[in-house]
C-alpha cells in the first residue's frame, strides 16, 4: 500500500462526543464496523444503555 498524506485518509464523527477521526492502521480491516473513536466513548454508550433500563 502506497504511504498517504493524512488529510487523504477516510474520516468518521464519533456519535458519541462528536468529533472526527482517521482511518488507523490497527482498523484496516474493519473500518467498516468501527463506530466510536475511541474505547472511553464506546464505554460511555455502553453504561448509558444499562442505566436507561
Amino acid at each position: 500500500m502506497k504511504m498517504k498524506k493524512k488529510s487523504e485518509l477516510p474520516s468518521k464523527v464519533c456519535p458519541v462526543c462528536g468529533r472526527p477521526f482517521s482511518w488507523r492502521k490497527k482498523w484496516e480491516r474493519d473500518w467498516d464496523q468501527v463506530v466510536y473513536c475511541s474505547e472511553r466513548c464506546r464505554r460511555e454508550v455502553r453504561g448509558k444503555l444499562a442505566s436507561d433500563k
